[in-house]
C-alpha cells in the first residue's frame, strides 16, 4: 500500500502524479517545520496538530489540495483553548499512512528542540 520510493507515506491510492509527489511531501515537511507546534494521537485513525496562529490559510490550502488526490484523508479545523487545531483522519485501512505522516510531524518537532 505504501511505496518507500514515494517518501514512505504516499499510498498507492493517491492520484497525485508521481512526479509531483516529492513536491507535495516537501510542502508538508515545510508546513510541519514552520507551523506545527504539537501533536496528539487521540485514536489510531486520528491525528491532531497544534498549529501556529498564522497557519490557518496555509493549512486549509494544503489540506484541500491533499484531499483532492488522497480522498481517504479527512481534514477538520477547530479553535481550542490552546489555539488552532488541524485534525487529520483516515479510515482504518490507512492507519499505516497516518503512522508515517505522524512520524514526519514528530521528526520535525524534535528537530526544533
Amino acid at each position: 500500500m505504501i511505496s518507500p520510493a514515494q517518501g514512505d507515506w504516499v499510498p498507492d491510492a493517491c492520484t497525485l502524479p508521481t512526479a509531483e509527489e516529492p513536491i507535495r511531501v516537501a510542502e508538508f515537511d515545510r508546513f510541519f517545520a514552520e507551523s506545527v507546534h504539537g501533536m496528539a494521537r487521540p485514536a489510531p485513525t486520528q491525528l491532531e496538530l497544534q498549529l501556529a496562529a498564522d497557519a490557518d490559510a496555509a493549512a486549509r490550502d494544503l489540506a484541500a489540495r491533499e484531499s483532492n488526490c488522497c480522498s481517504f484523508f479527512t481534514f477538520d479545523f477547530d479553535t481550542t483553548g490552546t489555539g488552532l487545531v488541524m485534525r487529520v483522519g483516515v479510515p482504518a485501512a490507512y492507519v499505516e499512512v497516518l503512522d508515517a505522516f505522524a512520524a514526519r510531524v514528530e521528526a520535525s518537532i524534535e528537530a526544533r528542540r
